[in-house]
């Protein structure tokens, strides 16, 4: 799958994971290959996510995932890494 984090500022990060985990406003779910279409709104919380060099993560203080057809596309307010 296809990850690409963005803030209003920059983008944080683009490449492949094999799955990613998001802090959802009503919960948090993770989100495997072909997962199902979905649009959710974060709260603020760490995503995690393991690309080829291994598992990364990084606090969001809130934003908007969308996933579709294996990519992933989460327009963050503000990022800690």
């Amino acid at each position: 799958m296809h990850l690409e984090i963005v803030t209003p500022d920059k983008k944080v990060f683009q490449g492949e994971v094999s799955e990613a985990s998001f802090p959802g406003a009503n919960g948090s779910f993770q989100v495997l290959n072909n997962h199902a279409p979905i649009v959710s709104a974060l709260a603020k919380g760490t995503v995690s996510f393991t690309t080829p060099e291994g598992k990364q993560s990084m606090i969001v203080d809130g934003g908007v995932v969308e996933v579709k057809d294996n990519v992933i596309v989460l327009l963050a307010e503000k990022v800690v890494a």
